[in-house]
């Protein structure tokens, strides 16, 4: 069996759909969702879905084994960033090099870095006036959004978008290719 944690800061929409798709997967199982926001509405999708969850602080997550501990507990063979906004601590992408990925809602190298998530991505692509922007999935690093690129998927931006509709069909994009690249990544040919 393959174990997958989830890491997600706010809604969990991408921790539902990546949960959902691994649902019927034999090998494949998403063992735990970990947030730093006891507010996050994530914890609600994991509670529905009956996926364990872990809440964390600051302290919990860069001065101690904490969370790295749960997760070597839970033998966990890739760790997922969905909508997690922290940088990962060094004790965990030492452990777990190569086994952390995240996805971005922009064509990296561009419009990443600290800040840039959400709409202040679209915002940025569409001032710009970029044609294209996407998804890009990455491996983690010691740097925001520097990692070696795992996939990436464009998709014309419109002369009519706003943040939000652009916002619509990249999220269609993160829910349609995320838990395909998560499963190639587990399952290689």
């Amino acid at each position: 069996m393959k174990n997958i944690a989830i890491f997600a800061s706010g809604k969990g929409t991408n921790a539902e759909h990546i949960s959902k798709y691994f649902a019927g997967e034999p090998g494949i199982s998403v063992a735990i969702i970990l947030t730093n926001n006891p507010k996050a509405f994530v914890l609600e999708r994991a509670k529905r879905l009956g996926i364990p969850t872990l809440v964390f602080d600051r302290n919990a997550f860069y001065k101690t084994k904490e969370v790295l501990q749960v997760l070597l507990d839970k033998h966990i063979d890739l760790i997922v960033l969905a909508g997690f906004l922290w940088l990962v601590p060094g004790n965990l992408i030492d452990a777990f090099r190569g086994k952390i990925i995240n996805i971005h809602p922009a064509l990296l190298p561009k419009y990443g870095g600290k800040g840039m998530y959400g709409n202040r991505v679209h915002q940025a692509v569409i001032d710009n006036g970029e044609r294209y922007s996407g998804i890009t999935i990455h491996y983690v690093d010691e740097k925001y959004d520097e990692g070696r690129v795992v996939f990436q998927k464009e998709i014309p931006v419109l002369e009519d978008d706003t943040p939000d509709t652009l916002a619509a069909r990249i999220h269609k994009l993160e829910y349609e290719f995320y838990p395909r690249v998560i499963e190639n990544l587990l399952t290689p040919e």
